[in-house]
């Protein structure tokens, strides 16, 4: 899967992407493995600093979950066993508060963009603001060329494929895609009404105002949806 992805996603699209991140006044790093994916965040982590994380499959498939639970970190374990809805709400709003937070993006543009769609938007809302810092760890199959793509990757690629994960009874989970994309003129936000549809928010992160508080890690692997 690592040389399909690699024929599909050139070495110049991987350096205009990092480029254009930088431009925009976030870290970007290039790792060709999971494995140095892990090593590379952890180098960046600080022992005894507060870190936590939103929902994402790539963390979980490069291994920090494990990490993060060692006891080298205060980790705020938003997945914890026995915790109730309204102790998630609490960790939620302490995120805001971590030294730390790590997350994966919906799609990375070679314009430099961060593009993400969240339902419940506790993981759109610390990559906005709140951490000293955010981590961002993506696999090359997420960068897309611009803001454009990036709308139809959420629609036929992550939404549906986290709805299922997520089991989540949306069109989409059935079908595969967005039900707004049958129209002529589908627009970003349109959707679908259920009440369990994770695309409520929309959140492009472009030109930071703080230096590097963003870093990004790109992969040389398929990782995530």
């Amino acid at each position: 899967m690592r040389c399909l992805i690699m024929s599909e996603i050139t070495k110049e699209q991987i350096e205009k992407t990092m480029a254009a991140l930088r431009k925009n006044n976030m870290q970007a790093h290039y790792v060709e493995t999971k494995e140095q994916a892990k090593a590379l965040v952890c180098s960046l982590l600080e022992k005894g600093s507060t870190v936590t994380h939103g929902g994402s499959v790539t963390l979980a498939q490069i291994g920090m979950t494990e990490v993060l639970k060692s006891g080298d970190y205060i980790y705020l374990d938003r997945s914890a066993e026995g915790l109730t809805r309204e102790q998630v709400e609490e960790i939620y709003r302490k995120s805001f508060f971590a030294d730390t937070y790590l997350t994966s993006a919906n799609a990375i543009t070679e314009n430099g963009e961060l593009y993400n769609v969240d339902g419940n938007s506790n993981r759109v809302a610390a990559i906005l603001y709140g951490p000293k810092s955010v981590i961002v760890i993506a696999g090359i199959n997420k960068i897309v060329p611009d803001i454009r793509a990036a709308v139809q990757r959420v629609k036929r690629t992550a939404a549906p494929q986290n709805t299922v994960r997520l089991n989540c009874k949306t069109p989409c989970a059935v079908t595969g895609e967005c039900i707004s994309l049958k129209k002529e003129n589908s627009f970003a936000c349109d959707g679908c009404k259920s009440e369990a549809r994770i695309c409520c928010n929309y959140v492009v992160t472009a030109q930071q105002r703080h230096k590097d508080r963003i870093k990004v890690i790109l992969v040389g692997e398929e990782l995530g949806y």
